[in-house]
């Protein structure tokens, strides 16, 4: 009898512990970045920058030889369109050097998004408390958000989940994005928030005996989700 409840407790055990591996190991989801290839000109020689595409147009200024101009339409009849500080203009594509240049743009939100969850979920494990407002000692489910928005991206909510629930800007499911509220309830009255992870997942203060987790965002049928962040 021993031997099997030695047995059964260290099943629970090890159930625990892949558990929470499971949890501290979630991410938000990743941070968009977007990349464009511009197309330049490197003039090989002095060029004149015409205003229509022929010998025949207005000179509109000229470039030096080793400038660049951006490329603004594709090649046609040996003729490009280029950007030059006095507007637009035509060069003869053959009196210069086509050079393209990547870049890479972060999407700004996104990363901010990211900063909000991967902050959240440090406190994973942490304690479930009525009142709570510090996951480092307890904290219940609004203290958990209110507490995790306002270090992270310095937004103020009341310590109330049907008082956030007011706030920012009602979405959608399909619109929420890592950082967005998301909110349940029953008859009618809103009682819990969490944390949108993204990827259908929500981190949040769940119960006393669960603690702060990370869980499935349809765990329960979410009544709105909400955007405080921009």
């Amino acid at each position: 009898m021993k031997f099997r409840m030695w047995k059964v407790m260290g099943l629970l055990g090890l159930l625990t512990t892949l558990n929470l591996s499971f949890q501290t190991e979630a991410k938000a989801a990743e941070i968009t970045v977007e990349t464009s290839t511009t197309l330049f000109a490197r003039m090989d020689k002095p060029v004149s920058v015409r205003s229509t595409a022929g010998d025949d147009g207005a000179v509109v200024t000229t470039v030096l030889e080793g400038q660049t101009c951006e490329v603004v339409e594709p090649e046609k009849a040996g003729w490009l369109k280029v950007k030059v500080p006095e507007g637009y203009g035509y060069i003869r594509s053959d009196s210069a050097t086509l050079i393209e240049k990547t870049q890479e743009k972060v999407d700004e939100s996104a990363k901010e998004r990211k900063e909000v969850v991967d902050y959240a979920l440090q406190f994973v494990g942490g304690r479930y408390v009525y009142g709570g407002v510090n996951p480092n000692t307890g904290v219940d489910c609004s203290g958990f958000t209110r507490y995790v928005l306002k270090k992270s991206a310095d937004v103020e909510l009341d310590h109330s989940a049907r008082s956030q629930s007011g706030k920012g800007k009602i979405i959608s499911y399909e619109q929420a994005r890592p950082g967005d509220l998301v909110f349940y309830g029953k008859n009618g009255a809103i009682n819990h928030v969490a944390l949108y992870m993204g990827d259908g997942k929500v981190v949040h203060a769940s119960t006393e005996k669960t603690g702060i987790i990370v869980t499935n965002v349809m765990y329960r049928k979410p009544v709105k989700f909400v955007s405080v962040l921009n």
